[in-house]
């Protein structure tokens, strides 16, 4: 499957961000406080679209708009945090208080 012809968009009255492949929705749940530190809370791939590195692109597209937005990032989701390990490059995101080991 090619993912480089799906984007994700991000849903602010939903509070997620959302990954549309084909009528499967995977999906990265978040709250933003007013300090602009967003807390990626759960992320959830569809059984369909599992092994087809649908979450890495939801997980990856998500942090670049956060890094767009010049918001902070909490990593509850231990999926998220799983991927951070794997890319250095996105730990500068982290809100202070917050590691990654």
């Amino acid at each position: 499957m090619d993912l480089s012809q799906f984007s994700v968009s991000f849903e602010a009255e939903k509070k997620q961000f959302e990954l549309d492949i084909q009528g499967d929705v995977a999906v990265i749940q978040f709250i933003l406080n007013k300090q602009n530190t967003i807390f990626l809370t759960h992320t959830e791939v569809p059984k369909s679209l599992e092994g087809k590195g649908v979450g890495n692109k939801i997980v990856g597209e998500t942090l670049e708009y956060i890094k767009k937005e010049d918001w902070k990032l909490a990593p509850l989701c231990p999926f998220v945090a799983a991927y951070l390990k794997r890319h250095p490059e996105y730990q500068s995101l982290l809100a202070p208080g917050y590691n990654i080991w």
